[in-house]
């Protein structure tokens, strides 16, 4: 499967189960993941790649910046692992 449908599949399982999706894009600053998910006030950011593929450098350094100041950025190949991810978080409430 190729990054967008990994990252279609995922947003369409979180429409469906009452997460909020926006695209990320920032054109100032490059390298940010692809999606911003919300839910019950937990925010998670997720680089989608096609399945073995890895983030370039400067989707490494922003990741990690962002982890770094307390954000949930995850790197997502493969649809089930990203609705893995939405339904975890989707257990808790802040």
């Amino acid at each position: 499967m190729i990054e967008k449908q990994i990252e279609n599949a995922v947003s369409i399982h979180a429409k469906k189960t009452g997460w909020l999706s926006y695209k990320f894009t920032s054109p100032s600053s490059m390298g940010v993941p692809d999606r911003i998910y919300i839910k019950n006030r937990l925010v998670i950011f997720i680089e989608f790649k096609s399945k073995g593929k890895w983030v370039r450098a400067k989707q490494a350094q922003v990741i990690e910046n962002m982890r770094r100041h307390g954000a949930q950025v995850f790197i997502v190949d493969d649809v089930d692992e990203g609705i893995t991810i939405l339904d975890e978080f989707s257990k808790y409430e802040i």
